[in-house]
């Protein structure tokens, strides 16, 4: 088990300045009372995160670049683009490249290197889903993932976001996928993060099945299959999509908290757009029409089907007159599944003009479409083009909840953006980003979907690979393809960048794989630059 047990800071921007509050406290919250009496308040801003899975930056109508695409005319999400409409979209926002390290983040403020999930956590406990590798041996990362009690092994104990909100009389609904820990520990169950209702979540991943007409499993010999979704039994065997299930049961949950008047925190995390790979029969045939290949076509129905949630959500708010004191913000967990045959066309093209896809540190893995909208505060159809990053998504929601100095157990690493929601046009290119992969993600060989490090730095963006050591160097605004490696051109900038990335992998403790040959650890970064090669 890896405990922190720190005091936290909250980095925020401010014009001209940078700010540090401090988290002061060791003490880790008590649950919130089940049968406690709501209190009542109208003043504190409801809170919506509608996460999506496997949701890559091109897989939208909505263009998060300086123009459209194709891949951007492909898709439907006319709900996206309302929102995109109504609120400010970030057209540099990052997660992790796999969805368990980036929902630990968000739950916890830390960087993925910082808490150590670095792998999407298996159903079974003590369970590492690394696959084997002939250069590099599998480091001890947490495989049992986020723990809100001390004493679970290979867990990062830490305080959860939703126990604070929760302590602060915001009714907290889970919907969707959790897959913050493994079967058998306390973090594979939402309510014991501080979610009062649980709907849906469990540790498993993704689902066995989208249809209703399978009870959203695929029994395997006789037995459920491990990766039945539970808890939506009132659909069994009806023709209920996975992701419209989900949006009836959220919005069944919110009439609760706007009945009392209670501010609310949903977090909609929909198990779309992860594979498998099913067809959404409402929307599919346009895109069979289209001439899209059948697999593609049933991704795109995907897509639209979540874009369809975003829209009942967005009318729900509406309807109860919610909409001015509620802020919406979307997010995707992980770049865009980019193999095959998963995925239809060719490999590593389906985030294009982004590189490679899930699992990797390169822009197609790790960048994500985001839009926040918060009528009052954020000026509709504003952009902002600083880079931010999912586990600052912890700080922020503090902030906008008006939670103050809360008694948390970590050194909360993400930096609050309300700031930015105020003020778009603010830049900090001082700032580093940080991502760290010390394991083999998938079986197949792919660029960097598996043991690598990155860092950006303005519009600088260093990758590290760990089995070969090599160090990569590109200008994203020139480049956002990172097709143009610089390392040799920009010497003093890559001996920079490489000192940055290692001095903050150092700061967290982070893990380096060992080789199998020697026994000896990935060099750190800067220190690639002037040993030999393994």
């Amino acid at each position: 088990m890896r405990d922190i047990n720190k005091k936290g800071g909250l980095k925020v921007w401010m014009a001209g300045s940078l700010t540090l509050l401090l988290f002061c406290g060791f003490t880790a919250p008590k649950p919130p009372r089940r049968d406690a009496a709501p209190r009542t308040t109208t003043v504190r801003p409801n809170i919506i995160v509608f996460l999506v899975d496997d949701m890559g930056w091109q897989d939208t109508s909505v263009p998060f670049w300086k123009q459209m695409t194709d891949l951007n005319r492909r898709y439907h999400t006319p709900n996206m683009e309302r929102l995109a409409k109504e609120g400010v979209k970030f057209t540099n926002a990052y997660a992790t490249p796999l969805c368990t390290p980036t929902r630990t983040s968000l739950m916890t403020g830390l960087n993925v290197a910082h808490h150590r999930v670095t792998n999407w956590t298996s159903p079974n406990k003590d369970t590492s889903t690394d696959y084997p590798d002939t250069v590099l041996n599998q480091v001890a990362w947490n495989v049992n993932g986020l723990s809100p009690v001390a004493g679970v092994d290979r867990t990062i104990h830490a305080t959860t976001l939703p126990a604070l909100l929760s302590q602060q009389n915001y009714y907290t609904i889970h919907a969707g996928k959790a897959h913050f820990g493994s079967a058998g520990t306390p973090g594979s169950d939402p309510k014991n993060l501080g979610f009062r209702v649980n709907i849906a979540g469990s540790e498993i991943g993704h689902p066995a099945s989208y249809l209703g007409e399978d009870n959203y499993d695929r029994p395997v010999n006789g037995k459920h299959n491990r990766n039945a979704v539970p808890g939506l039994e009132t659909y069994h065997g009806t023709d209920v999509f996975l992701t419209e299930a989900l949006t009836r049961e959220a919005l069944k949950a919110l009439d609760v908290p706007v009945r009392n008047k209670q501010p609310f925190f949903l977090y909609l995390a929909h198990y779309a757009v992860h594979t498998p790979i099913m067809a959404d029969k409402r929307f599919i045939d346009k895109y069979l029409k289209a001439g899209l290949d059948s697999t593609e076509a049933k991704y795109a129905s995907l897509v639209e089907g979540m874009d369809k949630s975003l829209g009942d959500i967005l009318a729900y708010l509406d309807a109860q007159k919610l909409t001015d004191n509620t802020v919406v913000m979307f997010m995707s967990d992980n770049g865009g599944l980019s193999t095959t045959p998963a995925r239809g066309g060719k490999a590593h093209t389906q985030n294009l003009p982004l590189r490679v896809g899930k699992g990797s540190v390169y822009e197609g893995g790790i960048r994500e479409p985001m839009l926040v909208r918060w009528p009052g505060v954020v000026k509709a159809g504003s952009v902002t083009d600083q880079y931010v990053i999912v586990e600052d998504f912890f700080p922020t929601i503090l902030e906008i909840a008006g939670i103050q100095k809360p008694a948390i157990r970590q050194s909360v690493d993400g930096r609050t953006f309300l700031p930015l929601l105020k003020n778009p046009a603010l830049r900090d290119t001082s700032r580093a980003l940080v991502w760290h992969h010390p394991n083999r993600w998938i079986a197949a060989e792919a660029p960097l979907v598996s043991w690598a490090s990155a860092l950006r730095q303005g519009d600088w963006k260093l990758v590290y690979d760990h089995r070969t050591g090599a160090l990569e160097l590109y200008n994203l605004r020139n480049d956002i393809g990172e097709q143009q490696n610089l390392a040799g051109q920009q010497p003093q900038k890559l001996k920079s960048l490489a000192a940055l990335l290692t001095n903050q992998l150092k700061r967290w403790d982070a893990q380096m794989p060992t080789f199998k040959k020697t026994g000896q650890p990935v060099r750190w970064p800067e220190d690639a630059l002037i040993q030999p090669k393994q």
